[in-house]
């Protein structure tokens, strides 16, 4: 018997999160269904982390028990026409037949992106939270420092959590929270009607002012605006509450509009209550990135 571990990359949007819910659409419902229509064999994966519902994963993890002539690394092409669009295997391969992805130490990372301009981008609405203007990341950078290092998060956690309800403890630590900016979304640009060449290079103010026909030869303005970009907020840890990252989100986005004070969310974080942190972040603009084992595998 082999066990098999399995990367997992998904767009969470069309799912009730990852882990396996009676009547509902869930990753590892989809899983455990084309994994076991590919074997022949009843199995059922074991994941790493159990995304919420809405969010998404590049580097999720799952384990399996498989006893079939199919070789561990060829799983991730094999499985590919039994899964739907949105959900893919970026690797498969063989590790210890004791090996647990929730009970092996690891730094898991999140990004949480907000995109800001006049207009949402079309093309990124299902993985990112709109804003028309674009926060102060400064004020972002300098307030997510309180929370690094290891501290009681029940300011920053769903009290419906499991473990809170069960007496478990909100200790937790944070390795590092990145908080950067990207200017100019995806669609900015310019066409040249005649040559019909896209520009990859951000509008100017003077391209914007243009006639909308333009004389031939002329940059027409194919944007969503020079004042888009994207800001996104990556945080690693070694494990996370239910709707932390989510929370942290929220909360670092209070003092990025200005509505608090950088150390507002220490305070935040001190007081060991939930209704002193910031709102629950939409659950589209956040991402599982990667899950890194640092243990002997």
């Amino acid at each position: 018997m082999k066990r098999i571990r399995l990367t997992i990359a998904y767009d969470g949007t069309d799912y009730a999160g990852f882990q396996v819910q009676p009547g509902l659409k869930t990753i590892e419902g989809e899983l455990n269904r084309a994994l076991t229509e590919l074997t022949g064999t009843d199995i059922a994966v074991i994941g790493a982390s159990r995304t919420d519902s809405g969010v998404h994963a590049l580097g999720n993890a799952a384990v399996f028990d498989y006893d079939g002539p199919i070789p561990p690394e060829r799983f991730a092409p094999a499985i590919l026409p039994y899964l739907p669009d949105d959900i893919r295997i970026v690797r498969s391969e063989e590790v210890p037949a004791d090996w647990h992805p929730r009970h092996v130490s690891c730094i898991k990372t999140y990004c949480y992106t907000y995109s800001f301009g006049p207009v949402e981008n079309p093309l990124t609405r299902r993985y990112q939270s709109y804003l028309r203007r674009k926060p102060d990341v400064r004020a972002m950078q300098e307030a997510a420092k309180y929370l690094i290092g290891e501290h009681d998060f029940t300011s920053f956690a769903n009290p419906s959590s499991q473990v809170l309800l069960a007496g478990g403890s909100a200790i937790r630590t944070i390795t590092d929270i990145r908080v950067s900016e990207e200017r100019s979304g995806g669609l900015s640009g310019t066409l040249t009607p005649e040559a019909g060449a896209c520009s990859s290079e951000v509008l100017s103010s003077e391209a914007e002012d243009a006639p909308a026909g333009g004389a031939a030869g002329a940059e027409i303005p194919v944007s969503i605006g020079p004042d888009s970009g994207a800001v996104r907020i990556y945080v690693s840890g070694t494990g996370f509450l239910y709707n932390m990252v989510r929370i942290i989100a929220g909360t670092l986005l209070q003092a990025g509009t200005g509505l608090w004070t950088p150390e507002r969310v220490r305070e935040a974080l001190e007081a060991k209550d939930r209704t002193k942190a910031g709102p629950t972040a939409e659950a589209r603009g956040l991402t599982l990135m990667e899950i890194r084992y640092y243990e002997s595998q």
